[in-house]
C-alpha cells in the first residue's frame, strides 16, 4: 500500500506543474566582488549568489543566475529577459517607480578608496580631482555636486585599476566591494580613506518587474527565512570576513 502511494505521489508531482519546483532567473552583473563575481573556475559566486541559493532552498524555488552587464540590466528586466535582478541593487525611491523590490538582504555604505599615501578623508578633500565610480550606481550618484570631477566606468575593477596606477585620485563604491579591493586584492597600494556620510541608509534588494507579485512573494519568503535562521551571518563571515 505504501509503495502504491509513493508511486502515485511521484507520478502526480511529475505531471502536475503546481508541484514542480519554480525556477527564477536572476540577472547579476558579476563584476562586484565579494557580492557577485566570476571565480577562477568561471562560476558566478559571491555573497548574493549564496544568499539566493539558500533562499531558494527555504522557499522552494530554483535560482538560475545570468551574468548581465550593469548597463542595460534594468531595461532587460522590463523587457522580460529574466525574472529578477540580484546585483547589489540599492533600494531607492527613484528605482521603486520603475520596479518592485523584495525585502532587503544587505545594508551598505559608500566608501572612499584612495592610494596608500593619500590624506583625503572626504570628497571635499578632492575638489577638482578625478574620482571614479561605476556608472549608474549609488556610488556614482554620490559624486554629484561635490566639486570633484566624476569619471564613470562600466566595471568597478577598471576604476580600481586606474586608481592603483594613479590615473584618478579616488574611487567611491559600496563598502564590501571597497573592502575586497583595498584590504585584499590591492592592499599594498590602496586603502579605505573614509566611509562617506550620505545621509541615506542603503539596503540591497532583489528587483522584479512591476506587478510580478508571485515571484516577489517567493523571493521574500526565502529572504525572511534565511535571516530568521541566521544563515546570512555565516555568509557574511565567509565572503566579507565578519558576521
Amino acid at each position: 500500500m505504501l509503495l502504491n502511494l509513493l508511486a502515485f505521489f511521484l507520478f502526480f508531482t511529475m505531471f502536475n506543474p503546481s508541484y514542480a519546483e519554480t525556477t527564477i532567473v536572476f540577472a547579476t552583473d558579476a563584476t562586484w566582488p565579494p557580492m557577485e563575481f566570476v571565480d577562477a573556475q568561471k562560476q558566478i559566486v559571491g555573497y548574493a549568489i549564496d544568499f539566493m541559493t539558500a533562499a531558494g532552498k527555504e522557499a522552494g524555488f530554483k535560482p538560475v543566475f545570468k551574468n548581465t552587464a550593469w548597463d542595460g540590466i534594468f531595461a532587460g528586466l522590463a523587457d522580460g529577459k529574466y525574472d529578477a535582478i540580484v546585483s547589489s541593487v540599492s533600494i531607492t525611491e527613484e528605482r521603486k517607480k520603475a520596479m518592485d523590490f523584495s525585502e532587503s538582504y544587505f545594508t551598505v555604505h559608500q566608501a572612499l578608496i584612495v592610494a596608500k599615501g593619500s590624506t583625503a578623508k572626504n570628497l571635499s578633500d578632492l575638489k577638482g580631482q578625478k574620482v571614479g565610480a561605476q556608472i549608474g550606481t549609488t556610488g556614482y550618484f554620490a559624486l554629484k555636486d561635490t566639486g570633484v570631477e566624476a569619471k564613470s566606468y562600466d566595471e568597478i575593477g577598471l576604476a580600481m585599476e586606474d586608481l592603483r596606477v594613479g590615473r584618478i585620485a579616488a574611487v567611491v563604491c559600496d563598502d564590501p566591494v571597497a573592502t575586497n579591493y583595498a584590504l585584499h586584492k590591492y592592499k599594498e597600494s590602496l586603502k579605505i580613506g573614509a566611509i562617506l556620510e550620505t545621509g541615506v541608509v542603503e539596503k540591497y534588494g532583489v528587483a522584479v518587474a512591476k506587478g510580478n507579485t508571485v515571484t516577489l512573494a517567493l523571493i521574500n519568503k526565502g529572504i525572511i527565512a534565511v535571516k530568521a535562521k541566521g544563515l546570512n551571518k555565516g555568509l557574511k563571515k565567509k565572503w566579507i570576513g565578519q558576521e
